[in-house]
Formats: C-alpha cells, sequence, structure tokens
C-alpha cells in the first residue's frame, strides 16, 4: 500500500433525515480485493440516490460502506490481484456501490473509466452515475433510435442535463421538462428542441404539439405520481416508458387499457444493486460509443456548483432546494 495511511476522513449519516444529519468521521483505508483498484479521490458526486440513503430510503447493497457516495474521480493508489488495466498515479473516474465520499475508495476496475483529455477532475466527477443511468436506460432499455422523439422529465437534473446531450448527438428529437423559466432555457441551450415548463404548461398538450399528436416513442421519468398515468397519455404508439425513480409517490391508480390500446412498454430498472460484471458491460459502452463524445467535446456534464468535502451538509441543502442546474460535487 506505500504511503497510503491506515485512516481517511469520510461522510456518513448518522441517522436518517436532513443535510445535518451528515457527518465526517475517520474510517480505515479501504483494500483492494481481487479485480479491484484502491483510488485517492480528489472529486465525489453527489446524486439522488445519496438523498434518499441520508433520508433512509435508501440502505447500502450487501457488501457495499455505509460512506455514501456512487461516483467518484482521482487517482489510482493501488491494484488488487488480478487488476491491470490502470497503472498507478492514472486519473480515472469510477461508479462505486458506496463509499465515494472519502478520501479513498475501492472500485472494481471494470466499473472504472480513464479521464477523457479536456476534462477537468471535477467534471470526470461529475460523471459516472448520470452516464451509467443514462446509457443503461435510454439506450439499452429503451432502445432509442435516431429519429425517434425522446421525453425527459427533470431536464436540468444531473441525468436530464446527460440525457438531454446524449439522446441529441444519437439523432433524436428532445423534449425536456423544468420547473422555471431558467431551467428551460438552460434545457434548450443544451439542445433540446421544446423545453415544457411543467408549473404552467401541460407536458402531454406539449409533447403532442410537438410531434403533430403522435406522442413520444420513448419517455424517461424519475417523478412517478400522477406522472405515470399523464406519460401513458403523451406515449406515441409502441411508445416506451422507462421508471428510473420516484420523486413523487410510487404508488398511483392506473387505467392500463391505455397501455394496452397503444401497445406501450413500461419497463424501469435501477442501477446500484447490479453486480459489478453488469456495470462493466455499461462502462465498455460508454467507452465505445460516449467517451469520444466527450473527448470531442460534443458533450460534456454540466456542472452546477463544486462545494469542499467538509462543506458536505452545505452541498446536499443545495440539492435538497431543488434550484440547482446540473451536478454538484465535492473537491478533496
Amino acid at each position: 500500500m506505500g504511503q497510503t495511511p491506515d485512516m481517511m476522513r469520510a461522510v456518513i449519516a448518522e441517522g436518517s433525515g436532513g443535510p445535518e444529519v451528515l457527518k465526517v468521521v475517520q474510517r480505515p483505508v479501504p483494500r483492494p480485493g481481487d479485480g479491484e483498484i484502491l483510488v485517492r479521490v480528489k472529486v465525489a458526486g453527489i446524486n439522488r440516490p445519496d438523498v434518499i440513503q441520508r433520508q433512509g430510503g435508501y440502505p447500502p447493497p450487501p457488501g457495499a460502506p455505509d460512506i455514501l457516495g456512487l461516483e467518484i474521480a482521482g487517482e489510482v493508489v493501488a491494484a488488487g490481484p488480478g487488476a491491470g488495466r490502470f497503472s498507478v498515479g492514472q486519473a480515472i473516474m469510477a461508479l462505486v456501490p458506496g463509499g465515494g465520499y472519502a478520501e479513498y475508495a475501492v472500485a472494481h476496475e471494470g466499473n472504472a473509466l480513464p479521464v477523457p483529455p479536456g476534462l477537468s477532475l471535477e467534471e470526470a466527477g461529475a460523471i459516472p452515475e448520470t452516464y451509467f443511468t443514462v446509457w443503461t436506460n435510454v439506450f439499452d432499455r429503451g432502445r432509442l433510435q435516431a429519429g425517434e422523439t425522446f421525453l425527459v422529465h427533470g431536464g436540468t437534473s444531473g441525468i436530464g442535463t446527460t440525457a438531454i446531450q446524449l439522446a441529441k448527438a444519437f439523432g433524436a428529437t428532445v423534449i425536456a421538462t423544468a420547473g422555471t423559466q431558467e431551467k428551460c432555457d438552460a434545457c434548450l441551450r443544451l439542445g433540446a428542441d421544446v423545453a415544457v415548463n411543467y408549473r404552467s404548461q401541460d407536458f402531454v398538450a406539449a409533447t403532442k404539439d410537438a410531434t403533430g399528436g403522435r406522442g413520444a416513442d420513448l419517455i424517461l421519468d424519475m417523478v412517478g405520481g400522477d406522472y405515470i398515468p399523464r406519460n401513458y397519455d403523451a406515449a406515441a404508439q409502441d411508445g416506451r416508458i422507462v421508471q428510473i425513480a420516484f420523486l413523487q409517490s410510487p404508488k398511483v391508480e392506473v387505467d392500463f387499457r391505455r397501455l394496452m390500446v397503444k401497445r406501450l412498454t413500461h419497463t424501469g430498472s435501477t442501477l446500484r444493486p447490479r453486480s459489478p460484471a453488469e456495470k462493466a458491460v455499461i462502462a465498455r459502452a460508454l467507452e465505445d460509443r460516449v467517451w469520444p463524445l466527450l473527448a470531442e467535446g460534443r458533450c460534456r456534464p454540466v456542472m452546477d456548483s463544486t462545494f469542499a468535502f467538509e462543506d458536505v451538509v452545505k452541498a446536499h441543502a443545495r440539492m435538497d432546494g431543488g434550484e440547482h442546474i446540473g451536478k454538484i460535487v465535492l473537491t478533496l
């Protein structure tokens, strides 16, 4: 382990609740196992699942640490048995099942990716969770094709800003929803063809208007609640809806005749509980299909704000406030 210390700073939630339950504590530096690398974390991205974990609604999967954080960027400092792709000192980013809000974190080598040329470490730390999520749900599960119309809710979230850029890069027409005119303008700047202010407009009507009455071929939804039946109305014949989260209730009364008549597919997934092998498949697809776009500057993470590691409470308060556009990260 060389000069790696025995102990490190890390963030855990002491109880469940608001940002104030987050505490910086001392924890042993983890050691990489088979196929794993140890990373000196420079940047940790903040994501909605972190907030839900802090609130007590998303416990770590078996084997994952109670330290928060699902994405990191930093420098490889050691490799476990069988891990040989990355060299010590190399800058990487990685998706982790937990443990990201810490000075050191272990990642499966197959879930790590090199930092593309031209990207800062801050930007790299804002990529894994959202890009893995968007790729597997929009392009694998959702099967988005060039020429189709894609509706994404929460267009200025980390997921939304990523989905807009990637869908446009792969030839789709994009409709995004957001809650203010400022956020709608941000969606349009990112490449959305239509931005709908859900507080003053009906996204179903706006989607129909934008598509000549057809509706959206694919809808990415992290809202749930009454959006579920409305998504069925907004979807095109043979449309697909992919559910990735629930800002509203996961339980709702739905008339499934709509699904039958329009031959809809409503599916969904979670990312965190998947095996490292499953995540590695997504990583390879990203490296092949998306990393060239990042290197060319055709897409890049939208950065809202950067907070020092010890200001994690303020960073979560920023996320809770809902004013952010793009990603919030911690720097160490």
